[in-house]
């Protein structure tokens, strides 16, 4: 099978991002996140490397939520019923989203602190 184009590919993945948008509660607020952090990167004039780190965990917040979507579909194909073992890998998936969130919470506190107080 012969690879794509890279603006196939490009497209392809945009899709996915719109996708996730259009059918996933989760991410969306997680997008109004990102919003909420780039206004106040805008608005309390953060340095560059303070910018970085929360363009770095707020991103990387979504790009586990894709992953968790991806692995929960995957196992809704592989298995469709009920299944324990589908159980624990779908609550292992959502618990990398859930630690990442946390680390995104704990970073912000530490920088929006010095900018708000």
């Amino acid at each position: 099978m012969r690879k794509p184009p890279f603006y196939k590919s490009f497209l392809n993945s945009i899709h996915g991002v719109f996708w996730m948008l259009k059918s996933e509660r989760n991410f969306q607020l997680e997008i109004i996140g990102l919003i909420l952090n780039l206004f106040l990167i805008v608005f309390l004039k953060l340095n560059a490397t303070d910018t970085a780190l929360i363009l770095i965990v707020s991103f990387a917040v979504l790009s586990l939520e894709i992953l968790n979507t991806a692995a929960e579909k995957i196992c809704d194909i592989v298995q469709p019923e009920f299944d324990e073992r589908v159980k624990i890998i779908k609550d292992i998936s959502a618990a990398a989203v859930v630690l990442m969130s946390f680390a995104a919470i704990c970073v912000g506190i530490l920088v929006y602190w010095k900018y708000i107080f």
